[in-house]
């Protein structure tokens, strides 16, 4: 993309426009960035009770009035056209990809900002912890496991997991660095054997692309902001909307706001 910012308000401004369409690790990396589910109004209390009951997976950092597209304490974030690119549901199943969601808004609709591991790969990156999938140019490879969510009336399905390959000294030092962002994730939920979590073939995830895991390295799992997509399709609501894996909002939050003491 040739399209330059130095803010996320200004950042947001060329999403807005559809000139940013592609996933956003490395962009603006001292804010926080964040997943999306949006559902209808009667689905809502369920959900936020889902989502508190899983918050390794689902710690939602925000949360729209029905009917209304922004998120006050993000900062200027709007729902309607912020993230890079949407994915539509209808009776759990993704029907549609769309750049924004003008046409499609409905005034029962509610949204929940949820908080994405790419908002702690900058204090990584600051530690000494390389972060492959930026090096490589590519979305974060995403996998679901055999780790059953709590359930939450309709919500239920697996955890997903955001992967990165690390030597065992930084995977160590990762572990410190994120545990003290409890609201993007916190600290990983598996590290090595990725079968022990039900992912076949770390080579081929579900959501993203492949990340080289070089000799030496152990791939180091966090709990992903993707998993209410598989509570969606548990719960198959008639309509919902998601963001595009890897494809995040980026807010005027800073992650050193978020990092617990």
């Amino acid at each position: 993309m040739s399209a330059t910012w130095n803010t996320p308000a200004e950042f947001r401004e060329i999403v807005r426009a559809d000139r940013y369409t592609t996933p956003t690790a490395g962009v603006c990396p001292d804010f926080t960035q964040g997943n999306l589910a949006i559902l209808p109004r009667e689905y809502a209390d369920e959900f936020l009770r889902f989502a508190r009951l899983n918050p390794k997976s689902c710690p939602v950092i925000g949360m729209t009035e029905p009917g209304d597209t922004r998120v006050p304490e993000l900062g200027g974030v709007d729902l309607m056209a912020d993230f890079p690119a949407y994915c539509v549901f209808r009776d759990g199943e993704q029907v549609d990809e769309v750049h924004n969601l003008r046409d499609i808004w409905r005034d029962d609709l509610v949204g929940f900002v949820i908080g994405c591991s790419y908002s702690f790969e900058g204090p990584l990156v600051d530690a000494g912890v390389p972060i492959r999938h930026i090096e490589q140019q590519t979305n974060v490879p995403m996998y679901v496991t055999n780790i059953a969510n709590r359930p939450a009336g309709r919500f239920g399905g697996n955890m997903v997991v955001s992967m990165r390959p690390m030597t065992p000294a930084q995977a160590i030092r990762a572990v410190q660095v994120t545990s003290r962002f409890p609201s993007v994730h916190g600290a990983p939920v598996h590290l090595g054997d990725p079968s022990l979590i039900g992912i076949r073939d770390v080579d081929l995830p579900d959501f993203g692309d492949r990340s080289i895991i070089k000799p030496g390295e152990i791939p180091v799992f966090w709990a992903c902001g993707v998993t209410p997509q598989q509570a969606i399709r548990s719960a198959r609501p008639s309509f919902a909307i998601t963001h595009k894996p890897g494809h995040m909002v980026v807010t005027d939050i800073r992650n050193s706001f978020l990092a617990a003491l």
